[in-house]
């Protein structure tokens, strides 16, 4: 049996848990005002009482962008940067603006990371009309709290009823993107990237309604996501299965600080990857060498990462890749080049080869 066919049936075995939980969460559906959701602890049934419960009083800040920016500083953007400083962005243009590798390795040192449309941040402080935040779930040394960074503020969303859909079922876009439509059903909201999480509150014949961060409802289709009950419920990835999902996007520019469709970073390819089959990484090269099990050369799999290090591999680490098996590896490499496979025998990574970890049980 092959990858896509055993994709396929899992994710057919996985509909009848999900239909349970959304009955739960479709009794919120009618507690839906030209306001917003009201509270589920409004609601008579225990059994939503008790799912989908609310803290009215918990507020937290949600992206509210496909896909968000963060700088190391306000003000450093230039004028062909400014689709991704906007609400809401256009990837797709910023990614066309930097024509040249000029242009795209001018964003180094400047930009930190990317967060996706409905992650959570924390608020760390304000300047101006710019916020600075760490997004949870990329962990990394600088901040208990998350990967840390500027960010336009319009880009974020505060709300206090997010929390009442955490124990909904999960939606995560498996394609490159996927469309985020209206109530409709035919007019097309946003453009998500890969790995963007929602929750949903409905299912209907091909489509999902899934909650959005400003406390509305839209339509994804289910051709273009995963659904889990829980994120606990991801099943374990093997090797082959990870270097399947990075194969998708051979050819991808690379973007310094890129975690999504529109470009990633070296560390943030490999991070992706792993974060998609439920197995949360730093989100560094130099914190995820210091994860895992330590593989020597010779018993790499596939799904390992190799590490590359200045000083001909004794120095600091500067990048990562993914071993595929065959004495190949996948990468997103610098600018000006495109997520590629290559020889681990390539003479300027082999002498900088710093180890390698394996992160499957």
């Amino acid at each position: 049996m092959n990858n896509s066919s055993t994709t396929m049936i899992r994710r057919k075995g996985r509909w009848a848990g999900v239909m349970l939980l959304l009955s739960v969460c479709l009794l919120m559906l009618a507690a839906w005002t030209t306001a917003g959701y009201t509270s589920a602890a409004s609601t008579s049934n225990s059994a939503a009482k008790e799912d989908c419960t609310v803290n009215q009083t918990a507020r937290k800040h949600y992206v509210n962008v496909a896909v968000a920016t963060l700088w190391t500083e306000p003000g450093l953007a230039r004028q062909l940067d400014a689709p991704s400083l906007s609400n809401p962005v256009n990837m797709e243009k910023w990614t066309a603006n930097m024509a040249t590798a000029d242009q795209r390795r001018w964003l180094t040192g400047k930009t930190e990371t990317q967060a996706l449309y409905g992650q959570e941040v924390r608020l760390l402080k304000v300047r101006g009309d710019w916020a600075y935040v760490a997004v949870i779930g990329q962990s990394t040394p600088r901040s208990k709290y998350g990967y840390p960074g500027w960010l336009p503020r319009k880009q974020i969303l505060t709300t206090t009823t997010g929390a009442a859909y955490s124990k909904c079922p999960v939606a995560i876009v498996s394609a490159k993107t996927a469309k985020l439509y209206d109530t409709d059903r035919k007019s097309s909201l946003l453009t998500l990237s890969f790995n963007t999480r929602l929750p949903v509150v409905a299912t209907e014949a091909s489509w999902l309604q899934v909650h959005t961060p400003d406390n509305g409802t839209a339509w994804l289709r289910k051709q273009d996501v995963d659904v889990y009950d829980q994120l606990s419920d991801i099943p374990a990835p093997t090797g082959a299965e990870l270097v399947q999902t990075g194969k998708q996007f051979l050819g991808l520019p690379y973007l310094w600080a890129g975690i999504s469709a529109y470009g990633f970073d070296c560390s943030g390819f490999t991070s992706t990857l792993y974060s998609f089959h439920g197995i949360a990484l730093p989100r560094d090269a130099s914190a995820q060498i210091k994860e895992g099990t330590p593989v020597s050369w010779n018993d790499m799999q596939p799904g390992d990462l190799m590490f590359f290090a200045h000083d001909n591999g004794k120095g600091s680490v500067h990048h990562v890749s993914m071993y595929i098996g065959d004495g190949k590896m996948m990468h997103s490499p610098k600018a000006g080049k495109t997520v590629e496979i290559i020889s681990v025998d390539t003479p300027a990574y082999k002498k900088e080869f710093a180890g390698a970890r394996h992160y499957l049980n």
